[in-house]
Parts: structure tokens; C-alpha cells; sequence
């Protein structure tokens, strides 16, 4: 009997080992195909679904879905209603996390709140809407570290450039980035300085922030938009978010 044990489970194991590698050639060959028939497109990897015979294809921090013969593409999210989750969103969460520790913190503003015992990097314009809605938002959360990269986005807002270098180059940061967000009050200083702004663009740009506000979460999470207090109390945690 033990013998026979052994067998179906060394038989089992065979099986198993067969299937994944079978698995594996079969999205390396996928992947093969794709970068012959798409030369110029940024593809990362493809991995099989587990639906029909769609693959998922990874480019970038981007996703889409293809056949087996990678003619037609889907660019949208795909939901288990029976779970009632978004299974493209949690892909692009693993996609899209970012290295907090190698953010240049130096670089941005620093403001503490409470114990600060929580950290948070936001990427911010401040000209944008959205930006001063999260601000307001944010004044309701507490024992928080935010490090504020300003990242204005010239070709939306001609003049956040400057204004954001006016606001890194004040006596007080954190005070004159809070005074312009919440109550519209221009720096009180016209002086320059060597300022990260042109470094932070690039940054964002590096991290494919097509927008602002962008929130990092400490374990590297992203939460792009201005979202209300309760669903950012969430996801600081880890609770979702999205």
C-alpha cells in the first residue's frame, strides 16, 4: 500500500510539474508572437487568464487582453460578479506599486500631523482643482507623515511651474503650500532657490502619474485622485480603495 501510495503521488506530482511548465512555455510562445506581431509596443509579459484562451498582456503599468492569436485586444476591467471583484484592478495594483524607499524624500514638503506614525507621499499640482479638494480632505486625517512632491503639470496649468518653485523656495514649506491650497494665498516671497520641481516631474513621469493628485502609500500602494477621507482611511490600511 505504501508503495502504491508512493506512485499516484510522485504520478501526481509529474502531472503537476508538466502542467505548469506547460503553462509557462505556452505564455513565453504568447509573448513571442506578440512582440513579432507588435514590434513597437512596450509588452513586459503574458500570462493566461484562466478564461477561455484569453491572455493578459502586460505593457508597462498597462494591461489589456488578447486571443490565442493576439489579432483582437480588450482595454477594460474584468469583474468576478460572483466575488463582486475587479480582477484587472487588483492586476494593476501589483503593476503599478512603487518603491517607497527609494523615493527622494528630500525632496518634498514634509508635514506631520498627531503622532505621524503613518506615512504618505502625494504627488500634487498647485493649480490643480482636484489637488485642493484632497487638501481639504486631508485636514481631517491625523498621526500621519505626508511628504508632498510638488509635480505641476505645465501643459494643463501654464503657471504651476513657477508657482510651485515660489512655494519650495518659502522660509516655511509646509505653511506656504497649506496657505495656497486652502485659502488661495500666494507665497510671500518672490526668491529663488535650487528647487526638486524639475526632478519631481521627471519622477512622476518615471512612475507613469499621468495626473494628480497621486497618493503612495508606504508599502508602495497607489491611489490616484482626490478621494474622500473614509475611502483613504481604508486604504492606508490596506483595505482597498479603489
Amino acid at each position: 500500500m505504501k508503495f502504491k501510495s508512493l506512485v499516484i503521488g510522485v504520478a501526481a506530482a509529474a502531472i503537476c510539474v508538466t502542467t505548469v511548465y506547460a503553462a509557462d512555455s505556452e505564455e513565453i510562445a504568447m509573448e513571442k508572437m506578440l512582440h513579432g506581431l507588435y514590434p513597437t509596443t512596450q509588452i513586459t509579459d503574458v500570462h493566461k487568464t484562466g478564461i477561455g484562451g484569453l491572455f493578459e498582456v502586460d505593457m508597462g503599468k498597462n494591461i489589456g487582453y488578447t486571443n490565442s492569436d493576439g489579432r483582437l485586444f480588450i482595454f477594460g476591467h474584468i469583474f468576478d460578479m460572483k466575488t463582486q471583484q475587479d480582477l484587472t484592478a487588483q492586476r494593476l495594483d501589483e503593476l503599478n506599486v512603487v518603491n517607497f524607499a527609494e523615493l527622494p524624500l528630500k525632496d518634498a514638503i514634509k508635514t506631520v500631523r498627531g503622532d505621524g506614525s503613518r506615512i504618505l507621499a502625494i504627488f500634487s499640482d498647485p493649480d490643480c482643482p482636484y489637488c485642493k479638494k484632497l487638501e481639504q480632505e486631508l485636514l481631517k486625517l491625523d498621526n500621519v507623515t505626508i511628504y508632498t512632491f510638488l509635480f505641476p503639470l505645465d501643459g494643463l496649468h501654464p503657471d504651476a511651474s513657477k508657482k510651485a518653485k515660489l512655494i519650495w523656495c518659502s522660509t516655511d514649506k509646509s505653511a506656504a503650500w497649506r496657505d495656497y491650497m486652502l485659502h488661495d494665498k500666494s507665497p510671500a516671497t518672490d526668491k529663488r532657490c535650487d528647487s526638486p520641481i524639475d526632478r519631481n516631474v521627471q519622477l512622476g513621469q518615471k512612475l507613469n502619474f499621468n495626473g494628480t493628485p497621486t497618493l503612495v502609500a508606504a508599502d508602495g500602494r497607489v491611489l490616484p485622485g482626490a478621494a474622500p477621507i473614509e475611502q483613504i482611511e481604508k486604504w492606508l490600511v490596506g483595505k482597498g480603495g479603489n
